[in-house]
């Protein structure tokens, strides 16, 4: 690992954050002498992040920690164009009702983790709309587009895979980088900021930003990725089984974020710890080495650590109660999903489907025939088979070890 001079590079360092930096030595120099305005991007295409996103935010966080400024960027502007890195279609077209309603719904997550206030290393939310919806077209092809070779452009990973696969790439996508750039222009104006940060698929945009802010204003900025997080298996960080691992309590229960988390690959214990907790280093060498049954005191370290950050105290002590409460054996843990049950009663394979437990009802009978469904700890593999509840009783439904829910008569 290279070891910087500053506390905000070594933190980054340390903590697993750094893949690139465009000037290590330059950015290293600053951060000793002076305080560093540092910005993410967020584009707001949901009503919740989702953990995906957490590597970013956890960027900001560090920033904010070794006694720097963060600033969070929310995409209202950008999010009308849509980013094609990584991308393998054209996203869909959100109206201005739709992203004020999604910023509004993620700003909460940001005040969970980041701290807002008025000192010098409170972070700030601003919405890139502010500048780019009252850019006038000509204004950007005489001030920033001078700068852009389609050469170049053609060459950036979100463009070039795009056509190599022979997909469309709108004329609208392709400005995408131009507006990204335009943003750290205009921060460097406005606020100073003298440091871009995103994941490694945002290297080019982050060059792109720098280059400009360099040729239009003679200003030194800098930039830098963190790595792409994967599981142990080589899926990407913010999908689970049942879908995506959301940041929001509206979209995904804490129950079910938590055990995300408690259900970490052995292998991934101590990348996670690192990158998304704050406990001390030492402590996670030592979770990173226990071994066989003991490292699952680990992954619920991991679990309650990561939820009380994005979720709150409460949440993550009634997520675990939870858990506990399932797992000992018929307990009914209160975070479990319920699924009311009619009079007329409901076939179990329809029951898992229902509960997202499986996304058809041809994987809800495989998963039948392989014996990996229990009701109140009895296999049952036949899909036809009717649970039938009286009103307020309640039955246990499980899919394999992980998957739990409360079936309860209407």
């Amino acid at each position: 690992m290279t070891t910087y001079e500053s506390d905000l590079l070594q933190l980054l360092a340390e903590r697993g954050h750094v893949h690139q930096v465009t000037d290590p030595a330059g950015l290293d120099a600053l951060a000793m002498r002076q305080t560093v305005t540092a910005y993410v991007g967020f584009d707001p295409t949901a009503p919740s992040l989702h953990i995906g996103n957490l590597a970013s935010i956890m960027l900001l966080r560090r920033v904010q920690q070794a006694g720097h400024r963060p600033i969070v960027i929310m995409g209202g502007g950008t999010a009308k164009v849509g980013d094609p890195s990584g991308k393998d279609e054209t996203r869909q077209m959100l109206t201005d009702a739709v992203l004020e309603s999604n910023i509004a719904s993620i700003k909460g997550s940001f005040q969970k983790i980041l701290r807002f206030d008025d000192s010098e290393t409170g972070a700030l939310l601003i919405n890139n709309d502010d500048w780019l919806s009252k850019l006038g077209y000509i204004e950007l092809l005489r001030q920033v587009g001078q700068h852009f070779t389609i050469n170049r452009m053609l060459t950036f990973d979100s463009v070039k895979l795009r056509l190599d696969r022979e997909q469309p790439l709108t004329f609208l996508e392709f400005n995408y980088m131009i507006m990204q750039a335009y943003d750290f222009l205009m921060l460097a104006r406005d606020y100073g900021c003298q440091l871009q940060l995103g994941g490694s698929d945002q290297w080019g945009n982050i060059v792109n930003g720098i280059e400009l802010t360099r040729r239009v204003d003679g200003k030194e900025v800098f930039g830098v990725t963190g790595p792409l997080v994967t599981r142990a298996d080589g899926q990407k960080m913010g999908k689970s089984v049942s879908g995506a691992v959301w940041l929001n309590e509206e979209q995904l229960p804490a129950y079910d974020f938590w055990q995300y988390w408690r259900n970490t690959d052995d292998r991934d214990v101590g990348k996670f710890l690192r990158l998304f907790t704050d406990l001390p280093l030492d402590e996670i060498d030592r979770l990173e080495a226990l071994q066989g049954s003991e490292i699952n005191a680990a992954k619920v370290i991991l679990a309650d650590e990561v939820t009380k950050m994005v979720r709150g105290e409460s949440a993550a002590a009634s997520a675990r109660a939870t858990a506990e409460a399932t797992f000992a054996g018929s307990g009914m843990g209160e975070d479990l999903p319920v699924l009311e049950v009619p009079a007329e009663g409901l076939r179990v394979g329809a029951a898992l489907t229902a509960l997202g437990f499986t996304q058809s009802n041809g994987e809800a009978k495989r998963k039948l025939a392989e014996g990996a469904v229990k009701l109140d700890d009895q296999v049952i593999s036949d899909p036809a088979h009717l649970v039938e509840l009286a009103s307020g009783a309640e039955a246990r439904l499980s899919l394999g070890k992980k998957r739990h829910g409360v079936l309860r008569g209407a």
